[in-house]
């Protein structure tokens, strides 16, 4: 799937396993949620466009490397988007940050908007959105649209977890996306959670369930 990184790190891999066990508390959570979060902000910036610049060290001049072009913009989808926001933006202080509110109808399981706030000139920035599930895939689509019509043009999505489900529905509806993840899951369950998964993101990085 030339469409999909699956970061497959020992390190991301270990701490991913501590997160999905549930008698690991809130706490542990949030902290292992911001530290996969950095090692997967290494892969999603891999390939950020590079230039020069004249500097001077204390021996000489020289041409050095510098990220060309505007700074990023990390879009958090909320709430969970927050957890890995966190750390990527520990990664990139300098990044520009929105945020893309949705929630799910259990009903339905379709995305319902509640908030939009994104920097301006997205046609000129790298974007990346962020949320630690790709399920259903409904809420990231539906994010991605909102973007889109926002004038982003180039997008990468950013998750811990992914369901085959869900990186089907986002390669139909935004194939130009590139999806990076710490994991390919084995399927939905009938309430549309990813399976093994590891719970709600969100309930448990914030303790509410």
């Amino acid at each position: 799937m030339d469409h999909v990184i699956h970061v497959t790190h020992p390190l991301v891999q270990h701490k991913l396993t501590i997160m999905r066990d549930k008698g690991t508390s809130t706490a542990v959570f949030r902290q292992l949620l911001r530290e996969i979060s950095l090692l997967l902000g290494y892969e999603v910036t891999r390939d950020l466009p590079v230039t020069t610049k004249t500097i001077e060290t204390p021996l000489t001049d020289m041409e050095a490397p510098t990220l060309k072009g505007k700074k990023l913009a990390l879009i958090s989808i909320l709430r969970a988007g927050n957890g890995l926001l966190d750390g990527v933006l520990e990664l990139i202080p300098s990044a520009r940050v929105g945020f893309v509110g949705l929630y799910r109808d259990h009903d339905t399981l379709q995305p319902v908007q509640y908030y939009f706030k994104v920097p301006k000139d997205l046609p000129q920035r790298r974007v990346i959105a962020v949320d630690p599930m790709l399920a259903t895939g409904n809420s990231s689509v539906k994010a991605i649209d909102l973007l889109k019509d926002a004038g982003a043009k180039d997008i990468k999505f950013l998750c811990l977890l992914a369901a085959p489900e869900g990186i089907a529905r986002m390669k139909e509806a935004h194939p130009d996306v590139q999806i990076i993840t710490a994991a390919i899951d084995e399927k939905l369950n009938d309430i549309g959670y990813i399976i093994p998964g590891l719970g709600d993101a969100g309930d448990r990085m914030f303790g509410t369930k």
